[in-house]
């Protein structure tokens, strides 16, 4: 049976405000995440449906607190919480110092990610 710790994953990268550990297990990535910063994705979704993320996600809070907002609401998850973020999720607060686990299925999260590193990339200043 496949495992994965945050020290044995091999995929992701430190992208300065988020460190992400990852692994790919058939149809789904494992990530572990680490947020250095309080991230607002808003920006980061945008060319995604209704500029939301559209994957969903299976997670557990090791330390620190997320929010997503929804349509109609926001959930709030902290350390100790496990969660499910279905698709239409944005994530808009993600206290620095937090660290989680997400579970999602590869190729919607593999969209989801395009869309994001792109964005990212476009905000970044020049020669960063």
């Amino acid at each position: 049976m496949p495992k994965v710790s945050r020290d044995t994953a091999t995929e992701g990268g430190d992208y300065g405000p988020v460190v992400d550990r990852s692994e790919e297990f058939d149809d789904y990535t494992v990530d572990f995440l680490t947020f250095r910063e309080d991230i607002d994705h808003r920006p980061l979704l945008k060319g995604l449906p209704d500029d939301r993320c559209q994957c969903p996600h299976w997670g557990y809070v090791f330390k620190g607190e997320l929010t997503f907002h929804y349509a109609d609401h926001d959930e709030t998850y902290q350390s100790g919480d496990a969660f499910y973020a279905p698709p239409g999720h944005v994530p808009v607060h993600t206290e620095p110092g937090s660290e989680y686990l997400q579970i999602s299925p590869k190729d919607e999260l593999r969209k989801t990610s395009e869309v994001i590193m792109k964005n990212f990339e476009s905000m970044r200043p020049p020669g960063a």
